[in-house]
């Protein structure tokens, strides 16, 4: 069998925890099967390094920031290699280069395009456990380059496309995916499975369990995953294309806290006007969430969206330069805002349930700044100091306690 597993940050943050994982890799490999392991950065290395980027140059280019963050993960597989080579089992760690993981161009926020298997598939004939660099790939300009907070998960599911691994296993802090983060509702409940559209919405809306564009890759190469805990041996939740058990009508609820809400103010009432405004951020690689037209005043419109923070100074540096061509008479930008959802395959069948949701809403005295629907999901945008609240009250609603 060939297993993938991927262990994030927190399972490899120590001494103690490296070898936990290595022990657990060591008992697959002594048990007959394959094993490439995937590793995130150990604890939070990533959030020191970027702070050390911000002390020496707060607007560092991107490309240099690749280069400073990748050498987390390389920390990571050498430690990693050293713990199971002491344990009497060959391995070999390797980076983006070695294997080699291709991607497109776009500097920390790249997509994976191609992974070359050969020296994989020639180190575990060798029978070792492969220890392979998340988060990470090079260019076509043979550049460093990351897949975006999360993006270990993606490496891992690629390398099980690539591979047609008969496994791949994410391990994380929690032991599965639960309806709601934990720490926000204690009735949360662990799902035995859940559907890749499900989970793929979850994780695009705020979910911290899985990188989004890994539910992509699986659901494209039709890898199953099984999402659960390195610290304990307990089932996990398995994503996959159709489920089994009955259907909740809502799966999840999550909130983002990482929006930012921007709007053009008294544009003119044309055709035209939105593709100029998503065209011209599409091509900086600034992803946009909840859109909202509406009608202003002497033949004006108005249209407010959401990106991620991240984005929030380029984008508006981007607007403000082009205001004249795209007819803006102001530009606005609000912090402090959430986008809050509830997920759920069973919401396609089943009327009342937007209703429903703005009435929980309501009794809590949360306000609704934008709303956005899909077959299988409704966001809503909220105060951010608000947001906990929206979730739990959202989740007492929907989700019956066990």
């Amino acid at each position: 069998m060939l297993k993938v597993k991927k262990f994030g940050g927190s399972s490899v943050r120590d001494k103690e925890r490296i070898f936990n994982v290595a022990r657990r890799c060591v008992e697959d490999y002594r048990a007959g099967d394959d094993v490439i392991v995937v590793l995130s950065a150990m604890g939070d290395s990533t959030d020191g390094l970027l702070e050390k980027a911000r002390e020496i140059n707060p607007d560092a280019k991107k490309r240099e920031l690749d280069m400073l963050l990748a050498t987390g993960e390389q920390v990571s597989v050498a430690l990693m290699a050293m713990a199971i080579d002491s344990l009497g089992v060959p391995c070999i760690s390797l980076n983006a280069f070695q294997v080699a993981m291709h991607t497109t161009s776009t500097y920390q926020n790249a997509r994976f395009k191609r992974i070359d298997a050969e020296r994989i598939t020639h180190e575990l004939d060798n029978r070792k456990i492969v220890i392979v660099t998340g988060f990470q790939g090079i260019n076509k300009y043979d550049d460093l380059t990351t897949l975006g907070r999360g993006g270990s998960d993606t490496t891992a599911v690629a390398i099980a496309a690539a591979l047609h691994a008969d496994e791949c296993e994410i391990f994380t802090d929690v032991d599965g995916v639960y309806t709601a983060d934990p720490r926000v509702c204690p009735s949360a409940r662990k799902l035995k499975e859940i559907t890749y559209d499900e989970m793929l919405e979850m994780a695009t809306l705020g979910a911290k369990v899985l990188h989004n564009r890994s539910v992509e890759l699986a659901k494209k190469y039709g890898v199953d995953l099984v999402v659960r805990s390195s610290l304990n041996r307990n089932e996990g939740t398995v994503v996959k294309e159709e489920v089994k058990v009955e259907r909740m009508l809502i799966s999840g609820v999550t909130s983002d806290k990482s929006a930012a809400r921007i709007a053009l103010i008294g544009l003119k009432n044309e055709p035209g006007i939105a593709f100029k405004i998503f065209n011209l951020l599409s091509k900086k690689n600034i992803n946009v969430d909840i859109i909202v037209q509406s009608i202003g005043r002497d033949d004006t419109k108005d249209i407010s969206f959401t990106v991620n923070q991240s984005n929030l100074k380029e984008a508006m540096e981007l607007l403000e330069e082009n205001k004249t061509k795209l007819t803006a008479q102001r530009v606005e930008a609000q912090e402090g805002v959430a986008k809050v959802s509830i997920v759920g395959a069973g919401m396609q069948t089943n009327a009342g349930v937007a209703a429903g949701m703005f009435e929980a809403l309501y009794g809590v005295g949360v306000n609704i700044r934008m709303i956005s629907t899909s077959d299988i999901r409704i966001t809503v945008l909220v105060d951010e100091d608000k947001a906990d609240k929206a979730v739990a009250a959202l989740h007492d609603k929907f989700i019956p306690e066990e």
